[in-house]
C-alpha cells in the first residue's frame, strides 16, 4: 500500500497491478491464487506436475546393439528401401469397413440407381432390371471400398519391421508409461502383460521406468517368428547369450484363466491389426479382465488409431460385463481429463487426438535421424470407486496442440476437466505468473492447471 497524490493505492496479489482501495475491492482479474506448495510441491515452474513428456527418446544401447547385430546378420536386401515402404503402409492404414455399415453403404447405391434406372427404362423387364442394379452396386462397392490386407508376419517381414518400427513403438510406448511413472511415482508393478508384443518394445520400455522391481512379463503375439526375433533381441542378438531382462515369457495364445491378473497390461498398435469391432472389443474385455492397476493402449496417431481408442474407451466405461471377477470399476487416467464423451469426436470435421515423441531412429546407416513419432494413446486404471479428492483451486486440462509462446503470452489448446475444448491465451496478468510460468514451460502432450475464478466471483457479488 502507498500513497500516490491524494488517493491511497494498493497491489493487487493477483494480477499485480496498482489500483485505488476502492477499485482493489472490485479487481476482475480472472485468475485465483495458487500457492506454490499446494501445487508444485517444492518443483520449479518448468518441472511442475503436469509435465510428462520425455526429451529425445534413445533406444537402450544393448537393445539398439541386439538389433544392429541381428539385422547385419540377415542382410535382407533394400533393408532401408522396403523399411521406409513398411513405414508408410503402416501409417495409411485404415480399419477395414463392418458389415453393417457395407450393407447400409449397398442400400443407398440400390436406391439411387433404381432411381436412375426407372426413368430410363420405365416399362423394362423388372428381372434384367434387378440383374442390372445388382451388377452396377457390386461393381462400385468393389471400386469404392477400403479393401484391408491382413499382414502375416514371417522372419524376413519381421526383420523389415525392426528396422522401420523398433525406434518409433519403443518411443511411443515409453511416453505413454511415463505419464504413470511421473504422476503415481509410488506405483511399482511387479507384473507386465504386452498383447501383441511384436518385438518387445513394451517390455523394454517397462524395464527401462521400472527396472528390476518387475518379476514377471508375459509376451503375446500370434507369429511364432517375431517371437523368436524379439527373444534373440533380449539375448544381445544371438540365441546362446543370457537375456538382458529376466523372466520374460513368450506366447502366441493370452492366458486362459480368468483370474490371472496383471499390474500392468500393455497393448501397443494391436488393436488396429484385428478385422473388426466384435474382435476388438472381445480382446478389449479380455485385456481389462486381465488388469490389475493399469491398461495402456496405444495406436497410431491418426483418425483410425484415434477411433479405435474411444471404441475401447466407451466399451469400457458403458459396458457391464456379466460376470465381474474384479469389481472395481475403469477409470480413465489419460490422456483424458474427463469421463465425457471426447469432444474431438462431436467436433466436425474430426480430427484426431495425437501427440508426439521426438526419438533417435535406429543406425542402419552410420548416421542416426532424429525423428517424431505421432501417436495416440489411452491409459485405463482400476478405481475403487472413491472419487479422488478434487482440489479447491485448479483443475488439469490436457495440452491437445503445440503450445505457441509469444511475448507476454501463450497461446494453449486444451481439453479441459468439464468435457470441453478450450482455446486460451495466457498471461502473467489475467492467470497469474505461476500458471503462466508453467503454461511457458510446458508443451504438446502435457498438463496444465487452470486456476478457478470463484473467489473473485464471490467477491463481486458482495459488494
Amino acid at each position: 500500500m502507498f500513497l500516490l497524490g491524494s488517493r491511497m493505492y494498493v497491489k493487487c496479489s493477483r494480477c499485480h497491478f496498482a489500483l485505488c482501495l476502492r477499485e482493489a475491492q472490485r479487481c476482475q482479474c480472472s485468475a485465483a491464487p495458487l500457492e506454490q506448495a499446494d501445487f508444485l510441491k517444492g518443483a520449479p515452474h518448468r518441472k511442475h506436475p503436469g509435465v510428462t513428456n520425455l526429451k529425445t527418446v534413445r533406444l537402450p544401447e544393448q537393445l539398439q546393439v541386439a538389433a544392429q547385430s541381428v539385422l547385419q546378420r540377415a542382410d535382407v536386401k533394400s533393408l532401408t528401401e522396403r523399411a521406409h515402404k513398411l513405414a508408410n503402409f503402416l501409417w495409411s492404414r485404415k480399419r477395414a469397413i463392418e458389415t453393417s455399415q457395407l450393407r447400409e453403404k449397398a442400400t443407398l447405391l440400390e436406391k439411387t440407381f433404381l432411381e436412375q434406372e426407372g426413368d430410363i427404362h420405365k416399362d423394362g423387364d423388372d428381372h434384367k432390371l434387378a440383374a442390372r442394379i445388382k451388377n452396377r452396386v457390386l461393381s462400385e462397392l468393389r471400386r469404392t471400398t477400403y479393401h484391408r490386407t491382413p499382414l502375416r508376419y514371417n522372419e524376413e517381414l519381421g526383420l523389415v519391421y525392426m528396422a522401420a518400427r523398433l525406434a518409433g513403438g519403443y518411443a511411443a510406448v515409453l511416453r505413454a508409461l511415463n505419464e504413470i511413472k511421473k504422476r503415481e511415482p509410488l506405483f511399482v508393478p511387479y507384473s507386465l502383460m504386452d498383447f501383441g508384443s511384436g518385438l518387445g518394445t513394451g517390455t523394454w520400455a517397462s524395464h527401462s521406468l521400472w527396472g528390476d522391481s518387475l518379476k514377471e512379463y508375459v509376451c503375446v503375439d500370434s507369429s511364432g517368428d517375431m517371437n523368436t526375433l524379439a527373444e534373440q533381441l533380449l539375448r544381445g542378438g544371438s540365441e546362446m547369450d543370457n537375456p538382458v531382462i529376466q523372466q520374460v515369457y513368450f506366447r502366441q495364445f493370452l492366458p486362459v484363466s480368468r483370474k490371472v491378473q496383471f499390474d500392468l497390461v500393455v497393448a501397443a498398435f494391436s488393436l488396429s491389426e484385428l478385422a473388426n469391432l466384435n474382435e476388438r472389443l472381445n480382446v478389449i474385455f479380455t485385456l481389462w479382465r486381465k488388469t490389475n492397476s493399469y491398461l495402456v493402449l496405444v495406436e497410431n496417431g491418426t483418425k483410425d488409431g484415434h477411433q479405435i481408442l474411444m471404441e475401447a474407451r466407451d466399451a469400457l466405461l458403458n459396458r457391464e460385463e456379466e460376470v465381474q471377477h474384479d469389481l472395481r470399476r475403469p477409470s480413465i487416467f489419460a490422456p483424458c481429463t474427463h469421463e465425457l464423451p471426447c469432444p474431438k469426436m462431436i467436433k466436425r470435421p474430426v480430427v484426431p487426438c495425437n501427440f508426439t515423441q521426438f526419438y533417435y531412429s535406429l543406425p542402419l546407416s552410420r548416421s542416426q535421424e532424429r525423428q517424431q513419432e505421432k501417436f495416440s494413446f489411452l491409459i485405463i486404471s482400476r478405481s475403487d470407486g472413491e472419487k479422488a479428492q478434487e482440489t479447491e483451486h485448479w483443475d488439469m486440462a490436457r495440452l491437445i496442440a503445440q503450445v505457441r509462446r509469444r511475448p507476454r503470452h501463450v497461446q494453449c489448446q486444451l481439453c479441459c476437466a468439464n468435457g470441453e475444448l478450450k482455446q486460451l491465451a495466457v498471461t502473467a496478468r489475467h492467470h497469474g505468473k505461476d500458471m503462466y510460468r508453467c503454461a511457458r514451460s510446458s508443451d504438446w502432450g502435457d498438463l496444465l492447471p487452470i486456476f478457478h475464478a470463484e473467489d473473485s466471483t464471490e467477491n463481486d457479488e458482495t459488494q
